[in-house]
């Protein structure tokens, strides 16, 4: 059964750091678009980042450019999220999404597998 299960969210103070893991099994992900999203009470959930297979291109949502990473290590089937210089509107839920094809795209009707979601709080 495939599954995507993300790991490292918490709390952390304005201005500091976390890496977010997203561990897949149950198929081959290599040829998969990664993304991150995350989503916040009441509102939909929003795109933050992209890797396509191999590595070969990473998208960012501009609010998150120069701050955050995304990447992946194709032999261990896991994708991170290095989120740095932190701040309280960050807070939200993380999740890691697959898209399958190696194609690229910011909407979440596009991603096949979801992970469950790891919590991101920011204080100030």
């Amino acid at each position: 059964q495939e599954q995507l299960v993300e790991s490292g969210g918490g709390l952390v103070q304005a201005g500091g750091s976390l890496r977010l893991s997203c561990a897949a099994s149950g198929r081959t992900f290599s040829g998969d678009t990664m993304a991150w999203f995350r989503q916040v009470p009441g509102k939909e959930r929003e795109f933050v980042a992209a890797v396509r297979w191999g590595g070969f291109g990473t998208y960012y949502a501009d609010f998150v450019k120069g701050r955050f990473t995304i990447s992946r290590d194709s032999a261990k089937n896991t994708v991170y999220l290095q989120m740095n210089s932190l701040k309280p509107e960050d807070t939200a839920i993380y999740y890691c999404a697959a898209m399958p094809g190696g194609s690229y795209s910011r909407s979440t009707d596009q991603y096949t597998y979801w992970g469950q979601g790891t919590q991101v709080t920011v204080s100030s």
